[in-house]
């Protein structure tokens, strides 16, 4: 692929140029030091396969490939995938032109275990993250660089104000640890906000105590409106009177644990039971 004359911002290495593009959330990592650290977030603990989700022009793509693992690079940009096709051949790297969001990722590496990582698109970040939930069952660790706020609303404990839907149907099924953050001046073009780089490392029990479809309604509904009690938020759940005087439905959502979570839906679960007796 011949390089073209593109407009800025763009970044140069090599005889290719690859624009970032505004429409796809690209902001390409131009920092090797912080490039490696987010490769070595990866423990690779009985697994030997790995997503990059976004790779742009490589930079976390060539430590992931130098360690003993397979990798697929995903992206859209067809100019990244020319870019990476030129600059990366490599055994150990596969490189796929896909919208991940849209993608079977039964594809990739059947049934067997995988992780995810990457510099993810901020405008699809927590859909991503939706996204790898329903593939939880073959994902045992989920590492990358987020907006900040995003990365440590998901990690985010119970009684802040930033603890919310994505924080506890993500900690339902994995330990969240926020690692470090990351200055927008790393970046080209820099974005207007600090990153941050979290790792998810899935839980050895992933079933939950409780109906699983009927813990995120629960979750869902409940955070839709925050600012009210379990009691008032959960209304459409047709509460029995004698549920309504359980404590727990005197509190406010950011103020229940993953596990009060869990415990809340078996309540609702029991009493829709004993109700349609």
């Amino acid at each position: 692929m011949k390089s073209k004359k593109l407009n800025k911002p763009n970044e140069k290495i090599g005889a290719t140029t690859v624009r970032a593009k505004k429409h796809l959330g690209q902001h390409f990592l131009k920092n090797e030091t912080i490039a490696e650290k987010i490769s070595d977030t990866l423990t690779l603990n009985g697994y030997k396969n790995v997503l990059e989700i976004g790779p742009g022009m490589g930079v976390l793509t060539k430590y992931l490939i130098n360690k003993n693992v397979e990798v697929i690079a995903m992206d859209l940009d067809t100019e990244s995938i020319a870019y990476l096709e030129k600059n990366y051949p490599n055994k150990n790297l596969k490189i796929v032109e896909a919208d991940f969001l849209k993608y079977d990722l039964s594809q990739l590496f059947g049934e067997e275990q995988f992780s995810i990582t990457g510099n993810f698109p901020y405008n699809i970040s927590t859909q991503i993250v939706f996204k790898m939930l329903e593939w939880k069952s073959q994902i045992p660790e989920f590492t990358g660089m987020f907006q900040k706020e995003v990365a440590q609303r998901i990690c985010e404990k119970e009684g802040s104000k930033a603890y919310g839907i994505l924080s506890v149907i993500t900690q339902a099924f994995y330990k969240a640890e926020y690692l470090f953050t990351v200055p927008p001046t790393v970046f080209n073009p820099p974005p207007k906000v600090d990153s941050g780089v979290l790792r998810l490392t899935r839980k050895e029990n992933l079933k939950l105590d409780c109906n699983e479809k009927m813990f995120y309604r629960v979750v869902k509904t409940a955070f839709q409106q925050r600012r009210k009690t379990l009691r008032n938020s959960l209304k459409s759940f047709n509460l029995s009177d004698k549920l309504k005087e359980d404590a727990i439905f005197g509190q406010r959502p950011e103020q229940l644990s993953v596990s009060q979570f869990i415990a809340l839906t078996k309540k609702l679960e029991n009493d829709a039971i004993s109700t349609n007796r």
